[in-house]
């Protein structure tokens, strides 16, 4: 479990690569990687398993919420405000 304000370490995209190559073609086990690299044997595995899953170690997918674009929300808001325009003046009509 992290603890707070403990500091992560991020490795290269390359350097995620060659380890994990080394653990494929046996050069090394997962075990020796981690205490080779001081990283966790499990944090290998997860590359190696992702690996050979998707052919590579990269993140293929965005992870989390995506962002709404600031445009996006600014001609949403736009719209909106013109429906409520429109309805107001349909409301002001029915009243006269």
């Amino acid at each position: 479990m992290a603890k707070k304000g403990q500091v992560f370490r991020k490795y290269t995209d390359e350097e995620r690569e060659d380890i994990t190559l080394k653990v494929i073609h046996g050069k090394e086990n997962m075990h020796s990687a981690g205490r080779k690299y001081n990283i966790s044997w499990k944090t290998v595995e997860t590359w190696v398993r992702k690996y050979k899953i998707q052919g590579t170690t990269l993140q293929l997918k965005p992870r989390g919420r995506q962002k709404t674009s600031h445009l996006n929300e600014i001609e949403r808001l736009r719209l909106e405000n013109e429906i409520l325009k429109k309805f107001q003046a349909f409301l002001n009509q029915k009243q006269d």
